[in-house]
């Protein structure tokens, strides 16, 4: 029946494979308009002039605005964690009296088709009177608003956090070690760029934007009080993600502005981006610097750890608010117990692209700076690195595990783990003892290669709710439909299987409909590792609650008490006379479709956690690090699809090693991109990427949700950057090396230059 455990081949997959997808790109109406943006061709100014006349006077230009023109646009609110006194550093959907990045909206164009727009945009002149731009988010404060808005300052927050006796640990320790790391900017780069088509339907004034994903009911309520409209006369559609990573689907200007063009033009109106629009424009991520400082007993237990870190947040704060910064904070102890700790991050802005969330936000960049700090640790105390792991990791007696602290509005606590029997397994996978010897022996025949390992903690299941319905109908069919999204991680087949657990039906049976607004009033979305929890708790509810009624049906058509009856591979059996009726006969006999409807509820998150080990060899004429072997084990709690898991941390494990060595948005002094193009922007290909190996564990199980699952589509990144940190510093023999990625060849050979002249 392919229900839960099982690994069938994805419901998803046959119009993908067929030609039969659609993406934004793949939406056409008659007597669309398409828009093109006119961007900011410099980091930092004051507006002074932006003449459209050149631009107006091109046949087949319909309109070109500017700020004048949507000044009754409010600033894009945030979706997630909000900090007092944030409001006034949102983003306005086109620039308003300054400029603040290289490819910042100042203004649209509107045209017949994309040739024309193209043509019109290239004609519209911005006088912009330059500014100095801020690029270094660790530099004094300065105006967000020079001579505008003397309150505003470049660092709109600040958070603290924090628990235990703190001075007492340091007074108590054996020694102090501290550490300062950086992590690059980087973010997502999916396959399929941005768009969006808005097209009204006159007759029903109703709006529709194709091309939305994510978050469509938040997006489209969000778009909505923008727009001061009605959201039953807003729908946003869903069709096929090329996909997500966190970057995709937050509202970003040129949503609201081809919602707003299709309502005033009266046409249906186009946007898509080309890759140089988002590589500059899209939310960019990571970019942190910490400073950290940890107290120890002489077994390498940390007895107290005090951190100070800094998000460069570019130009605005947009959707995301203070999510990354926030998260960083809260999870940045990990796996370990820490009994004293203080965190103060500094949020500040810089006259770059924007940032958000990107796959495992706050948690990469927070795993790489501890597990830095657990590799000096072991190096100051000359103890091995798994040893003084062993030694902090959280027991699985102390479970759940109350961390103390709070992360995105909730109090976390630690639901389920056996942190130690994962680490010892992933141990035994590898044969540890020997392959340390092998690269021990390689190293003493002349190579530079090494093993690095990193522990991580993941969360997911973030709430608050979902909501699902199951439909049975008398040919058989069963329709399910759910608030959530997709971006490619197989959120139909997973569905159909939970729901197949229950109905004992195949899911070739079953068709599951999400990322549609009108077809259910409750939906969250994709992001935080969320569906499968939420989600699926959801379906397994609306399952069951179909199955009870379609009982009830049954015990009347076979004349008998309904939980009597036996229910077996998809049909009832009466207990006495073996007379039976499987659930597509229930549903003809009863002349109708039967429905079912759950609502799941979470008010705590729930947190993954896993082993990344990376074997590499670095080549120490061109200092290019090459990944020969890479593992993940991951525990998951419980695993509805293996394959669509593996499938998951493989991809992610090779963003993760993209980010570790090759992908890094850079600028120069003038605060103009260098990295808008893929000859610029290095992603990792086949050639770069190792076979992962994939140590899939079901050990601990969350009690938070009725099917003990949690999150899987992150971890196999999580601690990617720390594991390869730690093996170059293995294939070196120089502890503590590698304190910043990527770990370009540049990077590496200037640090191993400034370890042999010290």
């Amino acid at each position: 029946m392919h229900g839960i455990g099982a690994s069938p081949k994805r419901l998803e997959d046959r119009p993908l494979l067929t030609g039969a997808g659609r993406f934004a790109a793949d939406a056409a109406f008659p007597g669309q308009v398409t828009m093109r943006v006119v961007r900011s061709p410099v980091a930092f100014g004051r507006i002074l002039d932006i003449d459209i006349a050149a631009a107006l006077e091109l046949p087949g230009v319909l309109a070109v605005w500017t700020a004048r023109d949507v000044a009754d646009l409010p600033p894009i609110d945030f979706r997630m964690t909000k900090v007092d006194g944030l409001e006034p550093y949102r983003q306005p959907v086109l620039a308003r009296d300054f400029v603040r990045y290289v490819g910042e909206p100042v203004a649209v164009v509107f045209a017949q088709d994309a040739y024309i727009a193209e043509d019109a945009a290239e004609r519209v002149f911005c006088e912009i009177d330059d500014l100095a731009p801020r690029l270094d988010p660790v530099a004094e404060p300065g105006l967000f608003a020079p001579g505008v808005a003397p309150d505003l300052h470049t660092e709109p927050a600040v958070l603290r956090k924090g628990y235990g006796d703190l001075e007492g640990a340091f007074a108590a320790a054996h020694a102090v070690v501290e550490l300062e790391v950086a992590i690059g900017r980087h973010s997502g780069v999916p396959m399929e760029t941005r768009g969006a088509v808005a097209v009204l339907d006159a007759e029903t004034d109703t709006l529709t934007m194709y091309g939305a994903a994510k978050v469509v009911h938040y997006n489209r309520d969000a778009i909505a009080r923008m727009l001061g409209r009605d959201p039953a006369r807003l729908q946003l559609s869903e069709g096929h993600v090329g996909g997500g990573f966190g970057i995709r689907g937050e509202i970003y200007p040129e949503d609201v502005l081809v919602c707003a063009a299709a309502l005033r033009l009266g046409r249906p109106v186009r946007w898509i981006e080309d890759r140089r629009e988002h590589l500059m424009a899209a939310n960019h991520s990571r970019d942190q610097r910490h400073r950290m400082r940890a107290a120890v007993d002489a077994r390498g237990f940390i007895l107290g750890l005090d951190v100070c870190f800094h998000t460069d947040q570019g130009a605005y704060i947009r959707t995301h608010g203070a999510t990354v910064s926030d998260l960083a904070a809260a999870l940045l102890p990990g796996p370990y117990i820490v009994p004293a700790y203080r965190v103060e991050g500094h949020i500040r802005l810089t006259n770059k692209t924007p940032c958000g969330t990107y796959r495992a936000p706050g948690r990469y960049e927070t795993t790489f700076a501890r597990e830095r700090l657990l590799d000096a640790v072991a190096a100051r105390l000359g103890l091995d690195p798994v040893a003084v792991r062993r030694v902090n990791l959280i027991p699985e007696e102390a479970m759940p595990f109350d961390r103390g602290i709070d992360a995105l509005g909730t109090h976390v606590v630690y639901d389920s783990g056996k942190y130690h029997d994962l680490l010892e397994r992933t141990l035994d996978h590898l044969g540890y003892a020997a392959l340390k010897a092998e690269t021990a022996a390689r190293r003493a025949a002349g190579e530079a290669v090494g093993l690095g390992l990193a522990f991580f903690v993941e969360k997911s299941g973030l709430g608050p709710r979902d909501l699902a319905r199951v439909s049975l109908f008398p040919d058989g069919l069963i329709r399910i439909v759910t608030g959530a999204c997709s971006v490619g991680q197989g959120v139909e087949t997973a569905m159909a299987q939970i729901c197949a657990e229950t109905l004992q039906v195949p899911i070739t049976r079953m068709e599951v409909i999400h990322g549609q607004t009108r077809e259910i009033p409750i939906g969250f979305g994709a992001f935080a590792s969320r569906v499968t929890v939420m989600t699926g708790s959801a379906v397994k509810l609306a399952a069951e609650d179909l199955l009870g009624r379609a009982r009830e049906a049954a015990g009347r058509l076979l004349q008998a008490e309904p939980n009597l009856l036996i229910f077996r591979d998809g049909a009832f059996y009466h207990p006495e006379t073996g007379a039976s009726i499987d659930l597509a006969g229930v549903a003809l006999q009863s002349g109708e479709a039967l429905a079912g409807e759950g609502l799941f509820e979470a008010d705590h998150m729930n947190y993954p956690y896993g082993v990344h080990v990376a074997q590499v060899r670095v080549d120490r004429r061109t200092c290019g690090v090459t990944v020969e072997r890479y593992l993940v084990a991951y525990d998951v709690g419980r695993a509805i699809n293996p394959m669509l898991i593996e499938g998951q941390v493989v991809g992610a494990a090779v963003q993760g090693i993209g980010g570790a060595l090759l992908e890094e948005f850079v600028y120069d002094a003038e605060g103009q991109p260098l990295a808008t193009s893929f000859a610029d922007y290095l992603m990792p290909t086949s050639r770069e990427a190792p076979l992962v190996e994939v140590l899939l564990r079901e050990d601990a199980p969350s009690p938070l949700n009725p099917l003990g699952v949690k999150g899987a589509g992150e971890g196999g990144l999580t601690a990617a950057g720390a594991a390869i940190a730690a093996a170059v510093d293995d294939a070196l023999q120089r502890p503590g090396l590698v304190a910043r990625l990527p770990i370009a060849p540049l990077y590496l050979y200037d640090a191993l230059d400034g370890a042999m002249g010290s």
